[in-house]
């Protein structure tokens, strides 16, 4: 995939990274509302087999981007931006949206069961997985739980489908512990979604008030780059402005 040329040296490429049990479709009513303000936008597949190595992968094409970049991450996938994002040049914004923001030592686990409230993890279904280079497990939600802890707030036969189309992450993922934390150097901004089942709303403002992040609350589930595309594309919009009274 050939990154996208900038309209002018000041836009920034907005580069949007899913988490898991998702994929880069659960951006397609961010996209068009990005487009639309003049952004160039790549919604970027992530591996999700490990931190670092989805971080690598996220770095190499970051790396390949001309100008400016904002980067954008749901879930899962803000962890894979804050590892690939330090020391990243043209970087110059972080968004997390129903995200975790992980200090070093920390793990996607760990921090959706430091509050009360997750859900997600009762719908866990995982299954044996073997490559070429080595086994594990990858981690899926079940199909019929989907709708109520993912997507609550997402049309049901639109759940269906995301449900069947979900995306699953490699269990250690999720155990890995960060070792790089872009948002202690990278300003950022944050959407806090109060009805999440995934990532506890208290955990969110507890990471993000640490990050000192520019929040804004919604009341919306976890899938909430699906169910407010518009308000997630206005932060992004926010945080490639500069705009800090959101």
């Amino acid at each position: 995939m050939t990154a996208p040329s900038p309209d002018s040296d000041t836009t920034p490429t907005i580069v949007l990274v899913h988490g898991a049990f998702a994929e880069s479709a659960s951006w397609n009513g961010v996209v068009p509302e990005l487009q639309r303000r003049g952004y160039p936008v790549v919604a970027l597949a992530n591996p999700l087999r490990g931190l670092r190595s989805d971080a690598t992968y996220l770095r190499s094409y970051l790396d390949s981007v001309e100008g400016p970049v904002v980067l954008a991450g749901h879930s899962y996938g803000g962890v894979v931006m804050s590892e690939a994002a330090e020391g990243a040049a043209g970087v110059t914004a972080l968004v997390y949206l129903a995200s975790f923001t992980l200090e070093v030592g920390e793990s996607a686990n760990e921090l959706s069961s430091k509050f009360p409230g997750a859900k997600l993890g009762t719908a866990a279904q995982p299954v044996p997985f073997v490559t070429g280079e080595g086994s594990g497990a990858d981690v899926y939600i079940d199909q019929s739980r989907f709708h109520e802890v993912f997507a609550a707030d997402v049309p049901s036969d639109t759940a269906r489908l995301m449900a069947a189309t979900q995306r699953p992450i490699a269990a250690a993922a999720l155990d890995e512990p960060a070792t790089k934390a872009a948002w202690r150097t990278i300003p950022s901004w944050t959407l806090i979604a109060t009805q999440d089942l995934a990532i506890p709303a208290e955990s969110q403002r507890f990471m993000a008030e640490r990050a000192q992040s520019h929040t804004v609350e919604i009341d919306a589930s976890h899938a909430v780059t699906v169910s407010q595309p518009v308000a997630v594309a206005d932060l992004i919009d926010a945080a490639a402005r500069g705009v800090t009274d959101v």
